[in-house]
């Protein structure tokens, strides 16, 4: 059976209800998709397909509940090996520089994991959207093919 497994990045709740959305869509088409809001390596080496939705904290920063993932990452090396991935990037515009910053940051790590971006990666501006879930859903619709190939 194919799999996609969803990575959220959340301080308030919002990157993690976009993922269970994204998680509905999935399994809505006979996809098996876990969501991991407090993930280990080895759910990320264990992945078939990998998507990150990570909403960004302080200067550009991942939220609290992955950096610890984040950082193991960085230190273990788990290369991907072509394996499909997707980023979607909440943040908010006002902050200026460190826009998405969360999502940037998991965006250069995978494709240093060797991992092969299935599209450039999404950023959602709270500015402009209200419920990121209205975005980020329908562009992983899009995506499905190419991350369960």
């Amino acid at each position: 059976m194919r799999s996609v497994s969803i990575f959220a990045g959340s301080v308030y709740g919002n990157a993690q209800h976009v993922a269970e959305e994204a998680k509905t869509m999935f399994e809505s088409k006979g996809i098996k998709c876990d969501v991991f809001t407090d993930p280990e390596t080895s759910d990320f080496s264990e992945a078939e397909a990998v998507v990150v939705i990570s909403s960004t904290t302080g200067q550009g920063d991942v939220p609290p509940n992955l950096e610890l993932f984040h950082s193991d990452l960085r230190d273990e090396f788990p290369l991907m090996n072509g394996k499909p991935f997707a980023v979607a990037a909440l943040g908010d515009s006002s902050y200026g520089d460190s826009f998405c910053g969360g999502g940037r940051q998991f965006q250069e790590l995978l494709v240093e994991l060797q991992g092969k971006p299935v599209a450039e990666m999404l950023e959602v501006d709270a500015m402009e959207t209200l419920a990121a879930e209205e975005d980020v859903v329908p562009w992983l619709e899009g995506l499905v093919d190419s991350l369960t190939a």
